[in-house]
């Protein structure tokens, strides 16, 4: 299982830490998925990291966000800096093996003055 964590209502340019914590070991998962979907709109793919640590972002948080893991508490987290408007939505965490996936259940980030 996994639960997502660190949402909540920042001021524009503002910084939130977003972490997904699994309840068993994260070492075999293959990689880590960020999605963001905002109001109205489908979920969009922002970041994801592998088990080697390699990471991917999208576009439109490159250079803002960053991901990193922690194999010892089985945590990924997701810092979010420079914050936007456009980045108001849930954000959902998503884990994957060769076999299986698994979502948490989202987190509520609101960017407003």
């Amino acid at each position: 299982q996994l639960q997502a964590s660190g949402g909540g209502l920042v001021q524009p340019g503002g910084s939130l830490t977003l972490a997904c914590a699994a309840s068993d070991s994260i070492v075999s998962i293959n990689v880590f998925n960020w999605y963001h979907q905002a109001p109205g709109q489908q979920r969009v793919l922002v970041a994801a990291i592998s088990n080697k640590g390699d990471t991917l972002y999208a576009d439109s948080v490159k250079g803002r966000f960053s991901l990193s893991r922690d194999n010892v508490k089985n945590t990924v987290y997701l810092q979010m800096n420079s914050l936007k408007p456009d980045d108001t939505g849930g954000y959902y965490c998503n884990a994957q093996t060769m076999t299986w996936s698994s979502w948490g259940q989202g987190t509520l980030v609101t960017v407003s003055s």
